[in-house]
């Protein structure tokens, strides 16, 4: 069973309230602990409360508190647009959610409610939330003022927007439907709806759609003179009471509310009096405009009534009055019990519950995982289980800023090597905001263990040559310092490489931390954060040109990385040619590779030789190789030889502004990291976390 839905219009006032109320009354019958959560709010005052929060919190004594069940303003938000984009909003958002996920056993979530002037921002807002969420949606339709024709177009292009951004809908609701149109309505949608989405279509219901004088009241802003105790009635009409009163009687209708001025004691009288009577219609109040309220003897003669309805007295004049009247929307709020009963009532009558049941227990997520969700796992395991990190260019610019965000996130503990005073001097000269007594500086040249690591040093490399001065040289440089750290158990993992090359961080760990057992080549993957899935990309960093049996050890240990860090493994073997339409020394290298893949690791998902656009490509995977598990869908892509490999990675990083996490080493025995000397602040803050991770593995 999953664990969220996601509920959204594609609109404004598309009734998505009624579909709440209901949807958590079913749930509620089935879970112990259910929450509620609505991740941007229209509220612009940090004063004032959302409204729909409060009723589904308080009609249903959820137990969550009401800062708990939002992120941010609808102010927040566009702040946060405005200042860091998209992805910061996203983050907390999923941080907000993942509190919750872990203490309710399901989660209501509900979209943003369209008030502003971007639908269409709203709309690509509610989708990357539901899509960073991994949460089906129920899409709320509104047929208010649409015929048929129009709702089922509307519908399937709902679908079809969806569709586009990989989120699963899991079922549609058409809301506010004419009675004549409701079995067209089903009928057409029935036919060309998938079979996996269920349809529900409500009837327009003006019990639901029309306000009550509560309401009317709070948008007014006026003063209540007398009826507080019949706030609830509904307010189906209103006319303007400006002429005689045997015309005005003419125009009263059921639930009407009578909009006059306030010297009009004749209107008003005559009001009270047909509300009383059985020959009139039921009035739903009455508002007194211009400022005026009614002279003492009409007011003495209200008092003395044992029924009143609701009197409200405002200043505008009116014509306006009524123009405000007419724009209100109803809302459902806690106080309005009624509305709520009829709320919960319509969703059980409408909506299939034993069939919507069914689907949420057998639902299946996407495997896929969003670039924000996946750093933001990444983040949380490293935290669960901190470790100690080396970074040896304790002087760089990027590195210190790296590390100030470590430490303040409390991510990682670490250790700087490089001189105290000269790595103080570059965080005075950049301004950045990192104490050193949050950290461990060392000096290798001064440390009390620089001579236990020489002798070790010594001992692991005399048969190579290695004398006792050279130990001593070599135990200098920071890149073999830190490597002995981790190999000592001083340090869980180490980053290097912001200034140092390659082959200058890893050759350390090569000679003496070497390769766990049955590994035979060191590789690397990328994490590629994509904008819309994460991909394994390997290997992009270490190997110039593998053999068959290399390029498949390094299939293996990228699709075992891939598991590690939550991404399910569908391996594709790129080249040139896909399946057997090619010839030539590097495709056979590829599929001699594919094959001692499959017969070594038969429970893995692999696909070679394909082309890159058909191992990605939906579309393309199913023209070139129909029928294979893998086209189409590949989330680890392996590349032949290392000039593919790095010029792929990167020309995919700058033409998509994908997030590039890495290079990570495979196949050492304890985790060492390679950095870009390109790299940025973001660059070494992930290869940290990633590293972490990793030194959780090591047992």
């Amino acid at each position: 069973m999953i664990k969220s839905v996601f509920i959204t219009g594609t609109e404004g006032n598309t009734g998505k309230s009624v579909i709440s109320l209901g949807l958590i009354n079913m749930i509620l019958g089935k879970a112990r602990k259910v929450g509620f959560f609505k991740p941007v709010i229209s509220k612009r005052n940090s004063q004032q409360k959302d409204e729909h929060i409060n009723t589904i919190i308080s009609h249903f004594d959820l137990p969550i508190s009401y800062e708990e069940s939002y992120a941010l303003t609808w102010q927040e938000a566009t702040r946060h647009m405005e200042s860091e984009g998209e992805g910061e909003m996203i983050d907390i958002i999923i941080r907000k959610y993942k509190n919750l996920e872990a203490q309710y056993d399901f989660i209501v979530v509900e979209g943003t409610d369209y008030r502003g002037e971007g639908g269409a921002f709203e709309f690509e807002l509610n989708a990357q939330i539901a899509k960073n969420l991994r949460a089906p949606a129920i899409a709320v339709i509104s047929g208010e003022g649409r015929s048929t024709a129009q709702i089922v177009n509307t519908v399937l292009t709902t679908l079809n927007k969806f569709e586009a951004r990989e989120i699963s809908v899991l079922a549609v609701v058409v809301n506010k439907v004419q009675q004549a149109s409701l079995s067209d309505v089903r009928a057409l949608l029935e036919r060309q709806l998938p079979t996996e989405t269920l349809l529900a279509v409500i009837p327009a219901d003006k019990a639901l759609r029309n306000p009550s004088m509560r309401e009317v009241h709070e948008k007014l802003d006026g003063r209540l003179l007398f009826g507080s105790e019949q706030l609830t009635n509904r307010v189906d009409h209103f006319v303007t009471g400006a002429m005689q009163v045997p015309n005005f009687l003419n125009y009263l209708k059921e639930n009407v509310l009578i909009v006059t001025p306030g010297d009009r004691g004749d209107i008003v009288i005559s009001a009270l009096q047909a509300n009383l009577s059985s020959s009139y219609p039921k009035v739903a109040g009455i508002i007194l405009t211009a400022g005026y309220e009614p002279e003492e003897p009409i007011t003495r003669l209200i008092e003395g009534l044992q029924t009143v309805v609701p009197i409200i007295a405002v200043s505008t004049g009116t014509f306006e009055t009524s123009n405000i009247v007419g724009s209100i929307r109803s809302r459902i709020t806690a106080m309005d019990l009624k509305k709520i009963e009829l709320a919960i009532e319509t969703f059980n009558t409408h909506v299939d519950l034993s069939e919507l049941d069914k689907r949420i227990i057998t639902f299946i997520p996407s495997s896929g995982l969003t670039p924000r969700m996946f750093q933001y796992q990444i983040t949380s395991r490293a935290k669960a289980d901190k470790k100690h990190i080396v970074l040896p260019e304790g002087t760089d610019e990027r590195i210190l800023k790296a590390a100030a965000r470590l430490i303040k996130q409390d991510i990682v503990e670490l250790t700087l090597l490089g001189v105290p005073e000269e790595i103080n001097a570059v965080i005075q000269r950049h301004d950045i905001d990192l104490d050193l007594a949050d950290i461990k500086v060392v000096n290798p040249a001064t440390d009390s263990h620089y001579h236990e690591y020489v002798e070790t040093l010594y001992q692991l490399r005399k048969n190579k040559n290695v004398n006792m001065e050279m130990a001593r040289d070599l135990m200098t440089d920071v890149s073999y310092f830190g490597t002995m750290m981790v190999y000592k158990g001083y340090a869980d993992g180490m980053v290097s490489g912001a200034v140092h090359t390659t082959q200058h961080t890893i050759r350390p760990a090569l000679q003496f931390i070497r390769t766990r057992p049955g590994i035979s080549v060191v590789s690397s993957v990328f994490f590629m954060c994509l904008p819309d899935r994460v991909s394994v990309f390997g290997d992009c960093a270490v190997n110039p040109n593998p053999t068959a049996e290399q390029l498949a050890e390094i299939a293996i240990s990228s699709a075992e990385s891939s598991m590690k860090f939550g991404i399910e493994p569908r391996v594709a073997m790129l080249s040139y040619s896909s399946g057997a339409s090619g010839e030539g020394e590097e495709v056979e290298k590829v599929r001699k590779a594919t094959e001692i893949v499959k017969v070594r690791r038969p429970d893995l998902m692999v696909e070679g030789p394909i082309q890159y656009d058909a191992a990605v490509d939906a579309a393309v995977g199913s023209s070139k190789m129909p029928g294979s598990e893998v086209a189409g869908r590949a989330s680890v892509l392996i590349f032949p030889d290392l000039n593919t490999g790095n010029n792929t990675y990167k020309a995919v990083q700058r033409e998509t502004g994908a997030l590039a996490i890495g290079p990570m080493l495979q196949g050492l025995n304890k985790p060492v990291n390679d950095l870009s000397r390109g790299c940025t602040v973001d660059d070494v803050f992930n290869t940290v976390i990633i590293t972490a991770i990793q030194c959780q593995e090591i047992v």
